[in-house]
C-alpha cells in the first residue's frame, strides 16, 4: 500500500488535546523514572498507523506512538498494537528497525494479557505507561484489572460514552441488543453497569431513567479505584466534538502519588477549554 492509498484517520481539537496531555505526561514520567532508575516502558493497545490527518488544516500529525517515541530521556521499550494489518504495516515503515520497538498486529486484549503485561514485573523495578484508547467498546475489564493488580502500570483510558450512549444506554433498556449489553458488561467487567446507568428515583411507577452521563463516570471512576485497584485516579476530563458534546472522558488511573498530582495539575488546564 502507497501513502496516498493509506486511509489516516483525521482527528478534531479534542484529539489532539488528548494527544498533547499524553506526550505532557509522558515526557515527566520518562524523567522520573529515569533518574529513580526504573525499566520503564510505553504500551500504546489501538496504535494506529502512526500519523493522523488534523481536521483544522488538513496536514498530517504524529500519533500518540511517534509523540512517545520523541521523549526524552527516552522510554527503554515500546510496546505498539494495532488490531489492523494496514496500520501495523505502516507503522513499522514508519519506525523503521529498531531493537527496542515492538510492533504488534492483532486483538489487543489478547496481546495484552498474554505478550505484552507479563513482561512489566514490579518487583523487577518495571514501570509502564499505558494508553488504552479505543473507539468504542473494544476493550475488556480484564486488561484494566490487570494493570490495576500489577501495581506497575498507569494508565490513560478512553471510556467511549458516545458509543455507549449510541447502542446501550437507551431510555428503554429492554429493547437494547443483548449483543451490545454484552459489549457493555465485557467493558464494564460485570452487569453492575445497569444499576449505575438507570435508576426509577422519582418515579411514580418505578420506570427506570437512565443517569446523567457524569453519574455513569464517576461510578466508572470508582470502579478503577475500588476494583481494578489503582490507588489514584482523578476526575477524567470530558473530551468533545465541534458541537461540544461529550464523545468520552479520558481518565488517567496509577499506583502513584507523583502521577496523580502531575496529571491533576494537566487535566485542569484544560477542563475550561472549549474548541
Amino acid at each position: 500500500m502507497t501513502e496516498k492509498e493509506f486511509q489516516f484517520d483525521e482527528v478534531g481539537y479534542w484529539s489532539e488535546v488528548k494527544l498533547e496531555i499524553i506526550k505532557r505526561y509522558g515526557s515527566e514520567y520518562s524523567k522520573i523514572l529515569t533518574t529513580q532508575g526504573f525499566n520503564h516502558a510505553y504500551i500504546d493497545a489501538f496504535a494506529g498507523g502512526g500519523h493522523h490527518v488534523a481536521r483544522s488544516t488538513k496536514e498530517l500529525i504524529p500519533g500518540s506512538p511517534l509523540n512517545a517515541l520523541s521523549i526524552e530521556p527516552p522510554f527503554n521499550e515500546f510496546f505498539l498494537i494495532d488490531l489492523e494489518p494496514s496500520k501495523a504495516g505502516r507503522l513499522r515503515d514508519v519506525i523503521g528497525e529498531r531493537k527496542d520497538v515492538h510492533v504488534l498486529e492483532g486483538d489487543c486484549n489478547r496481546l495484552l494479557l498474554g505478550t505484552v503485561f507479563p513482561t512489566i514485573r514490579y518487583e523487577k523495578y518495571q514501570r509502564a505507561l499505558c494508553l488504552l484508547d479505543p473507539y468504542g467498546l473494544h476493550l475488556n475489564w480484564e486488561v484494566i484489572q490487570t494493570a490495576g493488580k500489577s501495581q506497575a502500570i498507569e494508565i490513560f483510558l478512553n471510556f467511549p460514552v458516545a458509543d455507549i450512549n449510541r447502542n446501550v444506554l437507551w431510555n428503554d433498556p429492554a429493547k437494547v441488543s443483548q449483543k451490545q449489553a454484552a459489549r457493555m458488561s465485557a467493558f464494564w467487567g460485570d452487569e453492575s453497569w445497569k444499576t449505575a446507568a438507570y435508576s426509577s428515583e422519582g418515579e411514580l411507577f418505578g420506570h427506570l431513567h437512565k443517569q446523567p452521563n457524569e453519574i455513569i463516570a464517576e461510578a466508572f471512576r470508582e470502579r478503577l479505584a475500588k476494583v481494578a485497584g489503582f490507588k489514584f485516579v482523578p476526575d477524567p476530563l470530558p473530551m468533545r466534538n465541534s458541537n461540544n458534546a461529550i464523545v468520552y472522558y479520558l481518565y488517567f488511573a496509577s499506583p502513584n502519588k507523583t502521577g496523580d498530582k502531575i496529571v491533576r495539575h494537566i487535566f485542569d488546564k484544560f477542563r475550561d477549554r472549549v474548541s
